[in-house]
């Protein structure tokens, strides 16, 4: 039987604990799941001014910021992905309600938002985003997340391909701050 990650009667303080301690560090042959640390920083400043990182997450400087202040915080569960122990994608995770965003407002409490992208070049186009994401989805819905939610762009083809095969499913489309999405749902 699965236990649930936040009790009904937890407070709101715990809960954010909780999502970041029950996620911590993880494997899912062959990808293994890491939370980065200040070494890393360098590692992801370098992936997000990667052609493909930049083009669908923007600015790297502003990113970066973000990525770093969320290094502290209880919000927000971060990792570093790889592949047979190479370092390869980032990832991050989030209760809906810690970020509220109007294309979330409809969701269960308790609904998982995940970002993600593949750093290294040399690891797009051979499916390993399908198959970490899916390992990701797959241990936030048995830690007893009723859904997990992902919004890449309308026009981020790849990555709506890529979300498809790991098992999201949905074509809503919805406005973000970043523009015209699609909310894809796992579990």
């Amino acid at each position: 039987m699965t236990t649930a990650p936040f009790p009904p009667e937890t407070k709101r303080q715990d809960r954010r604990l909780s999502l970041r301690q029950l996620f911590d560090e993880f494997v899912s042959p062959p990808y293994s799941f890491r939370p980065p640390e200040r070494d890393d920083l360098r590692l992801l400043a370098d992936w997000l001014r990667t052609p493909e990182v930049t083009r669908w997450w923007g600015d790297p400087d502003e990113e970066f910021a973000l990525i770093e202040e969320d290094l502290a915080s209880a919000d927000m569960a971060q990792w570093i992905v790889a592949f047979e122990n190479a370092d390869f994608a980032y990832a991050q995770a989030y209760e809906v309600r810690a970020w509220p965003q109007a294309h979330f407002a409809h969701l269960p409490s308790g609904a998982i938002a995940v970002d993600a992208f593949i750093g290294e070049p040399s690891f797009l186009g051979r499916g390993h985003g399908a198959r970490f994401l899916r390992a990701l989805a797959e241990r936030l819905i048995g830690a007893a997340a009723p859904l997990v939610v992902i919004d890449p762009l309308a026009t981020n083809e790849r990555a709506r391909r890529a979300y498809r095969k790991a098992g999201f499913r949905g074509e809503e489309a919805v406005w973000t701050p970043a523009g015209s999405a699609v909310l894809m749902t796992f579990g």
